[in-house]
């Protein structure tokens, strides 16, 4: 009876001293599953990793976060990722605006064409008031936004001809994302988009029945090695593909504050070196990721802001159905602090 009492005291003070210790032998799962739709080498995939050995460290492995990649968790079909996120299957994700934005309709102000002209004014939206505006929105749906990590901006290539003007797009056959917003701009800008996975895309670009695709330079079009597939490449900035870094609601409630902080203090970490990682060699005067195209044998053209304008001017259809779709409030806000970053 006496040493049944003192085990008794013993886990009472080892509760008051350490509370996580105790709560998380009892209730938290063995393992945490994370959702990636790339593979594990990329930035993207990479650095989801990355958050999972943060968390790991930071709560002495109470909290075990297993990154499930390739799309894995929703059998390929990346557009159902969100879905399966709310429903718990899934725990945390790093996820693309793009692939949830079929469900988020607002996310799609991301992938209106041509509207960030650089980083500092995606910086500036997702970290400001919109950003947060944002993350209302998909915590009210039961998710919620930890960090902004980043695929960088969409940049297209091509086996047929540099692209320096509008008509240079015309008539070419653009592998695109499936999201209608892409292939309804590819559309407006004279291109003939055509929707298919990435490695049949790669097939039909060897035997050329598609003569091109966007994607960003640092996060797929290095490690892909594109200069297999194609000559020419334009640095355009037509679309930014911010991701983030999220866990399910219930999923957060179940851990103590003290592992919350943790978990959310990760989530800054990864998403910052992540976002790094994305931006090295693209910003002036370190342009050394171009430099690897060009050494690669790819022909590379820059393109300035009124030349942009000039293919700005060809979506003004897209805008003027998708505006509404995304919130005319939320882009107008969107709208002033891109401006304000100039």
């Amino acid at each position: 009876m006496r040493i049944r009492l003192m085990v008794f005291i013993a886990a009472i003070s080892l509760a008051m001293v350490f509370p996580s210790a105790v709560l998380a032998g009892t209730k938290y799962k063995k393992e945490y599953k994370m959702s990636v739709v790339v593979g594990p080498k990329l930035p993207w995939g990479a650095g989801a990793t990355r958050f999972a050995e943060l968390v790991r460290e930071g709560t002495d492995g109470r909290i075990n976060i297993k990154v499930y990649t390739s799309s894995s968790l929703m059998a390929g079909k990346q557009t159902n990722e969100f879905l399966i996120h709310r429903q718990g299957v899934a725990d945390f994700c790093f996820a693309s605006t793009i692939n949830w934005s079929t469900t988020i309709k607002p996310l799609n102000l991301f992938n209106l064409p041509f509207f960030f002209p650089d980083y500092k004014a995606l910086d500036a939206v997702t970290q400001g008031e919109v950003g947060k505006e944002l993350e209302a929105m998909i915590q009210a749906k039961g998710v919620t936004v930890l960090g902004w990590g980043e695929n960088g901006f969409r940049e297209i290539t091509n086996s047929r001809r540099s692209i320096k003007v509008p008509k240079d797009l015309e008539g070419l056959k653009i592998r695109v994302v499936g999201t209608p917003i892409f292939i309804e701009t590819m559309k407006a800008m004279g291109a003939n988009p055509v929707n298919m996975n990435w490695g049949d895309a790669q097939v039909a670009f060897q035997q050329g029945v598609v003569d091109g695709q966007e994607n960003p330079v640092v996060a797929i079009e290095i490690p892909v090695k594109i200069w297999q597939f194609h000559q020419y490449a334009t640095i355009w900035r037509y679309v930014i593909d911010p991701l983030m870094l999220t866990v399910n609601n219930k999923v957060m409630a179940g851990f103590t504050p003290e592992d919350q902080e943790v978990i959310r203090q990760a989530a800054v970490k990864a998403t910052e070196e992540q976002r790094a990682v994305v931006r090295k060699g693209l910003i002036a005067p370190d342009l050394s990721a171009l430099d690897t195209l060009r050494r690669n044998g790819m022909e590379v053209v820059e393109l300035d802001r009124a030349t942009r304008d000039q293919f700005k001017a060809k979506t003004k259809d897209v805008y003027k159905k998708w505006i509404p779709v995304i919130g005319t409030d939320l882009v107008n806000k969107a709208r002033t602090i891109v401006e304000a970053s100039r």
